[in-house]
């Protein structure tokens, strides 16, 4: 906190892949450390958000049990990890006992989005509706549960994993997709209008959830319209799209007070994210790019990166990389401000590394001035990967 100009609201920990433990326990050393000594209450990881109520419910109040939060509470594989399993664990029984003011929360705040595809809006749809259904006049409400239904169909028509490579395979540019877009419009401004009754005659957490369940409807009805896309911006938008849904999410859970954030680096860097898929060049606005834009000094980034994942293909960095440099320095991990990284790079002008295993992110020394922070870690453990990466 020391390297920081001010304390801020989101405090970012990216990582430069998926699927090492030893970076998960940094994190988990981190979050303890900023629950115990500077009054943090939340983490946000690059998990579902639906998903995530699961856990948050788990470790507030005890709900299901570790075994079920973490095979249904974690999108992506994560909760395959054993880090990510250490950390709920000790949410929980950190909470035990605990006044609601003082127990930790947890979030996800990726959508409801793999790589490939997208999932029904139907599960964010219809939980808006029957919060407004239990809290609003029924004469104010824009449709029934069975329009919904109806518009809905069969939840397989949204998860074809065919519509991500084929875009004649979506529906989110069909004539009920389309009556869905505005209607989920109607329910998350009616949500908006009635926002002091709801917080008053339900309860801010039961409002702050009906919030989740409007932007992730909405962001889900815009990422299936446009996975119908057929333009050459195609990639490019569903790219851009989920990273404003993580932003959107973030915004959302800094409104709490202040939280440690944990995702790729590519998703909390001030810079914009860039990935070549079929041959051409994508180009997109981070989450954290479109964070730091509105919160300024209240959202800190610090990257991590790995020297070695032997077990992987990437050894010893080159010396002329950033990696490299922080390599030949003595300590197993450390984090190095800006200053330090100056010195250490000197009058070297560092070269991107190329790493061997299209699952690491190499730094990227023209984005180093837009981190507060580095986290090195030197080598990554080999019994410790957990991440199926197809």
């Amino acid at each position: 906190m020391g390297l920081l100009p001010t304390r801020p609201r989101l405090l970012a920990l990216g990582e430069p892949t998926h699927g090492e433990d030893v970076l998960l326990d940094v994190r988990n050393d981190l979050f303890r450390q900023l629950v115990e000594r500077e009054g943090y209450r939340t983490i946000a990881l690059e998990s579902d958000c639906l998903m995530g109520l699961l856990v948050d419910d788990y470790v507030t109040s005890g709900a299901g049990t570790l075994d079920e939060v973490m095979e249904r509470g974690l999108s992506h594989g994560f909760g395959a990890s054993a880090a990510n399993r250490e950390l709920v664990r000790w949410m929980r029984a950190y909470n035990d006992g605990r006044p609601v003011s003082e127990r930790l929360r947890f979030a996800g705040f990726d959508g409801p989005l793999e790589i490939t595809g997208a999932a029904s809006p139907r599960q964010a749809l219809t939980a808006l509706h029957a919060y407004l259904t239990a809290w609003v006049d029924a004469d104010l409400l824009p449709c029934t549960t069975e329009t919904l239904d109806r518009l809905l169909g069969v939840g397989d028509r949204w998860t074809n994993s065919a519509a991500m490579m084929d875009p004649s395979q979506s529906v989110g540019q069909t004539p009920q997709a389309k009556q869905l877009r505005l209607l989920a419009d109607d329910l998350v401004a009616l949500l908006d209008t009635q926002t002091p009754h709801l917080i008053a005659a339900s309860s801010p957490d039961a409002w702050d959830r009906a919030r989740m369940y409007g932007r992730t409807a909405t962001g889900l009805l815009r990422y299936h319209f446009w996975m119908a896309d057929t333009s050459p911006s195609r990639i490019t938008r569903l790219c851009a799209l989920r990273d404003s849904m993580m932003a959107a999410n973030l915004l959302a859970i800094a409104e709490r007070g202040p939280a440690l954030v944990h995702a790729h680096n590519g998703h909390l860097q001030r810079d914009k994210s860039t990935m070549r898929m079929g041959g051409r060049p994508v180009e997109w606005w981070s989450a954290g790019a479109i964070v730091s834009a509105q919160l300024g000094e209240g959202y800190a980034v610090m990257a991590t990166a790995l020297g070695t994942i032997r077990h992987h293909g990437v050894r010893t960095p080159p010396p002329d990389t950033v990696e490299g440099l922080l390599y030949a320095l003595p300590e197993d991990r450390y984090v190095v401000d800006a200053r330090r990284l100056a010195a250490i790079v000197g009058d070297v002008t560092p070269v991107p590394r190329v790493s061997p295993w299209f699952g690491y992110s190499p730094l990227d020394p023209a984005h180093l001035a837009s981190n507060d922070a580095i986290v090195f870690v030197k080598d990554a453990p080999a019994g410790q990967a957990w991440w199926p990466v197809a």
